[in-house]
């Protein structure tokens, strides 16, 4: 039997049921919640104030009414965050890999701060579709390049945090196959491999979070340009 690398992808079912929606409800299993306690614990003094950092680098940018955007964004970045990390665990399952999911969070999200600013400011929001100073001949044209760079926004989302998951979980599968088979027959290149894989799995985790982070902070700015 041939061993297919694109087989991790593959949502796991049982009884031919999947188990997608477990994986994606688990991440809200592991958030520390308040506690009625005067005195918070270390972890979550810790966790406030990583929230706390976090929101305000994400807001300082962005106008008022774009404040009230901040819980959907913090949870949006540690829903995400959750299942990247998880997904680097073995014998788990990365929803975050999947096209279809990145694109059901990227296109709503999207959409919605595009009717915001159709909506509160129509003039504005329409005027980014043409520079200004635009030489007379060249306004058709801009008009549909900058049409066609709006519409590319979500696929652009959806499609960097797939490419960026997969091609790491690929590399990290690749070179730890080859581990394994070389042990046997040549161990200093499987010793040299390994120290490889190692280092890549550093990597793949400071890839999992900055992709988190990336996609919260691309929403923020195309909100940014609607509020």
């Amino acid at each position: 039997m041939s061993l297919n690398f694109f087989d991790q992808f593959l949502s796991p079912q049982i009884l031919g049921i999947p188990l997608i929606l477990m994986a994606v409800t688990l991440p809200a299993l592991l958030i520390f919640t308040k506690t009625d306690r005067l005195t918070p614990n270390r972890m979550n003094t810790l966790q406030t104030w990583a929230l706390f950092m976090f929101t305000k680098q994400l807001m300082l940018p962005m106008n008022k009414p774009g404040h009230k955007w901040a819980p959907m964004l913090l949870s949006l970045m540690l829903f995400l965050l959750s299942l990247n990390m998880l997904g680097l665990l073995p014998y788990t399952f990365t929803p975050t890999t999947q096209l279809s999911m990145n694109m059901g969070l990227a296109i709503p999200l999207w959409l919605a701060t595009v009717i915001i600013g159709m909506r509160n400011q129509p003039t504005m929001s329409l005027g980014h579709l043409l520079p200004e100073g635009t030489p007379t001949p060249l306004v058709p044209v801009l008009i549909v390049i900058e049409t066609i760079s709006l519409f590319i926004r979500p696929l652009a989302l959806g499609v960097r945090l797939t490419a960026n998951l997969t091609a790491g979980h690929l590399l990290i599968q690749l070179i730890s196959t080859a581990v394994f088979v070389l042990f046997p027959m040549m161990t200093m290149t499987a010793t040299i491999a390994l120290l490889v894989l190692l280092l890549l799995t550093g990597l793949e985790i400071a890839v999992a979070m900055i992709q988190a982070y990336v996609f919260t902070l691309l929403l923020s700015l195309y909100l940014q340009e609607n509020v």
